[in-house]
């Protein structure tokens, strides 16, 4: 789902290669909410397919290219804290038993979705290992 947009492009991605991704106050054809009783695990996996593969395809697009591969992470993780602080958040149970009953599920489904950044730290140390086997 590969959205070209003609607005000047401030984050200095090629502007061919971005996304559009939809705000909630924006219709979407075939938004079927986490509530209507017919949609199923199967149907969403079917419906994130091919957003997630125009992800991996315009990450493949920019391999070599840090800065782009920057940017896409970035906003990854800026969709991510916004699902988690807004929807997510406020579908969470509200009655302390069915929140404990979700959280239980959450845990034996792998856990809390996260995105783990790089540290400069690990950089570094990635660096050294490099240094270290050019050396030897």
């Amino acid at each position: 789902m590969t959205v070209s947009t003609d607005q000047a492009d401030p984050t200095g991605v090629k502007s061919s290669n971005r996304l559009a991704f939809c705000s909630s106050q924006q219709p979407v054809a075939n938004r079927v909410s986490s509530t209507d009783p017919t949609m199923t695990k199967g149907d969403l996996q079917e419906r994130l397919s091919p957003l997630l593969s125009a992800l991996e395809g315009l990450a493949a697009e920019e391999n070599g290219d840090p800065e782009a591969l920057l940017e896409i992470l970035r906003s990854l993780e800026a969709l991510h804290r916004t699902i988690q602080e807004g929807p997510f958040r406020s579908s969470l149970p509200e009655d302390r038993n069915k929140l404990f009953s979700f959280l239980q599920t959450l845990e034996r489904s792998g856990g809390w979705p996260y995105i783990p950044r790089l540290q400069l730290k690990t950089f570094i140390a990635l660096l050294d290992q490099d240094s270290a086997s050019i050396a030897a």
